[in-house]
């Protein structure tokens, strides 16, 4: 018994002096923390909601304990959390042995503005250790936003008019009968699960220097170089609802909408009386859904992108639909990015389907000229009838990935095989930061097969557009 006694001090006694070593506070001046980060850079902030929350690791590299005698910011737009201590008057006199760590935790939060454009705001993280200031910077953009929120969590307006002035940031579902106009330049930021329900005329008049662009609310990253945006299903969709009856008609130019679940869903409830809508300049890309579904809706669209989407990116039933110079091109997912930022989209479904068998629409009539039809699967463009011969519509000099289709109405197309380059990149590899670029490739096959006859004189990037004609949204410029 003696001897394990013995034994046990013996193993104790250095534990005890590694203990006493360890706890030693060191007031040596030369003394320094490390940092995981020596600057800590938020996204734009929204005024009076705050940002999502950054850690920051802070280490004692050195031998000794040391004691951080204070931590202090000198302004109230960020909050601070040590180890679960987020009361200011307390983070002092913090002992940290020597090669430990403390986790440091860091929010920004902006008071309004009396301005609507960005502010920067700037600030240090102080720790004062043995006479010593170490710093860590803080930088964020404050944002003044229009806030539109109701108690009933649901928006009910008569007519709505978004400005330019500030962005507005929408956090229930919002319902404007009457007419809503959206003025160049007008910004919505959408909140997760939250739609736009418009069921009067449309009017939203972008540019190209200045678009409408309708977007999640989340303006921070998901890693260090993946910007929030970039992953889809961020909020709901927008519609364009006519339930009554009665003619609306919608102007839609230069419009962005991202990363929703649905990008533009139109839809009249009478067959005989169908919406109407000019989409022209747009971009609708990544979408957890569906990109632009019309129903029961005479529509012109030109010039416009719908990409990536896990479902449809463009689906048609009922109406008269003409498409000109529009890149519609499915890369979402699968194997064509290096990080899981989209729920891997069905390869089933093509990037185009044109439905002729639904009982409850008008007959459907779409005439593509110029387009480019094209994705990750191996059909992207299906006409849905058992009597294609008897087809009125007309599909002639697009590009399109997809059986070819034998029909009088078809002619002039060029069939794409799996292996061509036509855009300048459809993969997203977040390391590199290369995100898809639906422009066109100077090997792109489908450069020159435009016809002349159905030219837009811009492309969708204010680039004239002059012979040999290129399909799609983009006509290919050299560097």
């Amino acid at each position: 018994m003696r001897h394990i006694l013995h034994v046990i001090l013996f193993l104790l006694i250095p534990l005890c002096f590694v203990s006493c070593r360890e706890e030693k506070i060191s007031s040596d001046p030369t003394l320094r923390l490390a940092f995981s980060a020596d600057t800590v850079r938020f996204d734009t902030v929204f005024t009076t909601l705050g940002s999502s929350t950054c850690a920051v690791m802070v280490y004692n590299p050195n031998k000794n304990a040391v004691n951080i005698q204070s931590v202090a910011v000198s302004t109230d737009f960020f909050q601070l959390n040590l180890d679960g201590e987020n009361d200011r008057s307390r983070l002092n006199n913090i002992t940290l042995n020597g090669g430990d760590s403390l986790f440091l935790f860091v929010r920004a939060t902006i008071d309004p503005l009396d301005v609507n454009s960005p502010v920067f705001i700037t600030d240090s993280v102080c720790f004062l250790v043995n006479g010593n200031t170490q710093r860590i910077v803080l930088e964020a953009y404050g944002q003044n936003v229009q806030i539109i929120r109701s108690p009933s969590r649901y928006t009910v307006e008569q007519n709505y008019h978004f400005t330019a002035d500030k962005p507005y940031l929408i956090f229930d579902t919002m319902e404007v009968s009457g007419t809503t106009v959206m003025d160049a330049g007008a910004t919505l930021y959408m909140h997760s699960g939250t739609s736009l329900y418009l069921l009067g005329s449309v009017s939203a008049k972008g540019t190209l220097a200045q678009p409408v662009r309708i977007t999640g609310d989340r303006l921070d990253r998901l890693f260090p170089k993946v910007p929030y945006q970039m992953a889809s299903g961020q909020w709901g969709g927008v519609y364009l609802l006519s339930l009554d009856g009665t003619q609306v008609a919608d102007t839609l130019d230069y419009v962005e909408i991202l990363s929703g679940n649905v990008g533009l869903y139109a839809y009249s409830s009478s067959a005989a009386v169908p919406r109407k809508i000019v989409l022209s300049n747009a971009r609708i890309h990544n979408h957890a859904l569906y990109g632009v579904v019309l129903r029961n809706t005479d529509a012109t669209v030109c010039n416009s992108e719908i990409s990536n989407c896990a479902s449809y990116c463009l689906y048609l039933s009922g109406g008269s639909c003409l498409l000109t110079h529009n890149t519609i091109a499915s890369f979402f997912g699968y194997p064509y990015t290096n990080l899981n930022i989209h729920t891997t989209g069905r390869d089933d479904v093509p990037a185009v389907y044109i439905s002729l068998s639904d009982s409850a629409a008008a007959p459907a009539t779409v005439r593509m000229y110029n387009n480019i039809i094209t994705g990750a699967r191996t059909a992207n463009l299906v006409l849905d009838t058992v009597f294609q011969s008897g087809y009125e519509g007309e599909l002639a000099n697009n590009y399109i990935f997809s059986d070819s289709v034998l029909a009088p109405w078809s002619h002039d197309n060029v069939y794409a095989t799996k292996d061509d380059t036509v855009f300048v990149n459809t993969y997203y590899l977040h390391g590199e930061y290369n995100y898809y670029d639906f422009r066109l490739d100077s090997v792109s096959p489908a450069r020159g097969i435009g016809n002349p006859a159905y030219a837009l004189p811009y492309d969708r990037l204010g680039i004239p557009r002059q012979a040999p004609i290129d399909a799609g949204c983009y006509q290919w410029q050299p560097k």
